[in-house]
C-alpha cells in the first residue's frame, strides 16, 4: 500500500473511512473481517477458504497463529494508548479442526495490561452456520507483547484510521 515517491496515499472520503481502512494487510487479504476493536476485546471472523487451508482442506495452523498474533497486537496497541509494540512470545494449541467452508471467529481478551508487558488470550472457534454461535474450539493462544515503545509520527495516520474504523463497528 505504499505511496511511492509521491508520499502516502490520500485518506478516503469521510463516509468511506471505516469501509476502506485496512487494520492488517495479511489477515484481511485472507478474508478476515474485524467485528470489534476495543482495549478490552478484539474479535473478527474468517471464512475458511482454499487460500487458508493446508492440503487436507483444514484451516492451516499458521493462519490460526496469524489471527492470534494480529488480534492480540491490535488489542495491545489500543490498550496501551496507541503505543508501538513488539511481540515477545506466541504460544498456540490447535485442539480441533476447522474445515474448508467453515467460518471461524477469533476473540482476543487481555489477561494482563501492564505498562511494559501485556498478555492476551485468543480463542478461535468454529461457528455454527445455523445460529452464528461459537460451536467448537479450534485453537487457543497466549500472546505476550512489549507495549511501551515510542511511536513514530508516521503511525499517527494509522492510529486515527483505527479509531474511526473501530467506532463504526
Amino acid at each position: 500500500m505504499g505511496g511511492g515517491a509521491t508520499g502516502p496515499p490520500s485518506p478516503p472520503a469521510e463516509g468511506e473511512a471505516a469501509k476502506t481502512f485496512v487494520v492488517d494487510r495479511g489477515l484481511q487479504a485472507l478474508g478476515f473481517e474485524f467485528t470489534r476493536v476495543t482495549a478490552g476485546e478484539v474479535a473478527g471472523r474468517l471464512p475458511v477458504t482454499e487460500t487458508c487451508c493446508q492440503p487436507f482442506d483444514r484451516l492451516n495452523g499458521g493462519v490460526s497463529a496469524l489471527m492470534a498474533e494480529v488480534t492480540a497486537s491490535i488489542g495491545c496497541y489500543v490498550a496501551s494508548g496507541y503505543r508501538r509494540l513488539a511481540g515477545v512470545q506466541l504460544s498456540i494449541n490447535h485442539v480441533g479442526p476447522a474445515r474448508l467452508g467453515d467460518v471461524v471467529q477469533a476473540t482476543a481478551t487481555p489477561i494482563q495490561l501492564g505498562r511494559k508487558i501485556q498478555v492476551w488470550e485468543v480463542q478461535i472457534w468454529r461457528i455454527d452456520p445455523s445460529t452464528s454461535e461459537c460451536k467448537d474450539l479450534v485453537s487457543t493462544a497466549r500472546v505476550t507483547l512489549l507495549a511501551n515503545l515510542s511511536t513514530p509520527q508516521v503511525m499517527k495516520n494509522y492510529e486515527e484510521g483505527l479509531k474511526k474504523f473501530s467506532s463504526k463497528l
